[in-house]
């Protein structure tokens, strides 16, 4: 392993983290930690990897195209473009995939809306907002299969070291100055999500009544 075993062990901790909350159906997600700033290079997940488990081969460094830098026979994420692109335009430590029902849900509700905005809950603090009347808007942006044309979707929403958008019916993607923050704000929007959700349905099922 070459000169970035902290930046293995942290990523590492995370992943492990994130699966006990059960937040990689099928493989899906992916998570990068940056290693270097010039030249630009970074872990992120290899694809199809069960993120449940932890072997040697969960991560690979990729180079500032998205490639493998190293030799290895390991792929990197299909998603890695956007991560490249989130590290190029900022100086983000740390970007986060998952895919969760309740963000899928969000997306698809509010995705003809191009966001979705949050106000008066307590754990949008999270995000640095202490206003009594703050909101917190969350960009959605169209799900592509071809993933350099998603990326250019991506690309006007990356705007500061922190971050966040919403992939309709695809998942959310944030990313912090470091790991701590990236993930804080993915739990953060993750409990709006479920907040939302719950919200709604019991709402409607007093409607009814």
């Amino acid at each position: 392993m070459g000169n970035y075993l902290e930046q293995w062990d942290e990523l590492s901790r995370i992943k492990e983290e994130l699966a006990e909350r059960d937040w990689f159906y099928g493989t899906s997600g992916n998570l990068s930690i940056r290693v270097g700033r010039s030249p630009l290079s970074f872990l992120v997940t290899a694809s199809g990897k069960d993120k449940r488990r932890t072997t040697c081969e969960d991560f690979l460094l990729v180079n500032d195209e998205g490639k493998p830098a190293e030799d290895t026979n390991l792929k990197p994420s299909a998603e890695t473009l956007l991560h490249l692109e989130i590290y190029r335009r900022t100086n983000a430590g740390c970007s986060l995939h998952v895919h969760t029902v309740d963000n899928n849900v969000i997306s698809e509700l509010y995705g003809n809306r191009g966001e979705v905005v949050f106000k008066g809950i307590e754990i949008i603090k999270a995000f640095g907002l202490w206003e009594e009347d703050a909101e917190l808007k969350l960009p959605i942006i169209p799900n592509h299969a071809d993933i350099p044309l998603l990326a250019s979707e991506l690309i006007p929403c990356i705007q500061g070291d922190a971050g966040a958008v919403l992939i309709r019916n695809h998942g959310i993607t944030v990313w912090g100055k470091d790991a701590f923050e990236a993930k804080k704000h993915l739990e953060a929007y993750e409990f709006l999500f479920n907040y939302h959700v719950k919200l709604m349905t019991l709402r409607q099922a007093a409607l009814n009544q």
